[in-house]
């Protein structure tokens, strides 16, 4: 049974590689926070200086730095769901305005409110819903007992 070899200094160099500056303490907090802003798996490589094959096997070699990624990638997959929702149903919110002059500050506060958007609420029903709303509808026509059906189609084409 083959032992993998502990990662170290690059032996060439001496310098240490590139991963260890990523997969934990600062780099490791700066690639969460890309990932929760919605950043690919590309597009991180990308702002490391490394292929995204790369990412794939950091992932494969730290489960650490996998289930980091992924954990943040789901808590902004969770906030864009929750705002998807709340745009779907509407809501109300509260507009705070201060003006600044020379007798003071006056604060006002106005409740405002965003209609419900059908839009959105289409998109969450075909993807939560998609038996009962999607725009496509598969059929399948057979001949009789089940058996499959030749077609011939004969295309006119227009004369020259």
């Amino acid at each position: 049974m083959a032992t993998k070899k502990k990662p170290g200094p690059n032996k060439k160099t001496g310098r240490k590689p590139v991963y260890e500056k990523w997969i934990k303490g600062a780099g490791l907090t700066k690639i969460k926070g890309w990932a929760r802003n919605g950043l690919s798996d590309e597009q991180i490589a990308n702002n490391i200086g490394i292929a995204r094959t790369t990412i794939y096997e950091w992932k494969k070699r730290f489960p650490d730095f996998a289930d980091a990624l992924a954990e943040e990638k789901e808590v902004a997959d969770l906030q864009v769901e929750n705002a998807l929702y709340k745009r779907a149903l509407g809501y109300e919110y509260e507009e705070v305005k201060i003006k600044t002059d020379r007798q003071g500050e006056e604060i006002t506060r106005t409740i405002k409110s965003v209609p419900p958007d059908v839009t959105a609420q289409k998109f969450w029903l075909v993807n939560r819903q998609r038996d009962q709303w999607r725009d496509k509808i598969d059929s399948e026509i057979t001949g009789k007992d089940g058996e499959a059906l030749n077609v011939v189609l004969n295309i006119a084409r227009p004369s020259e």
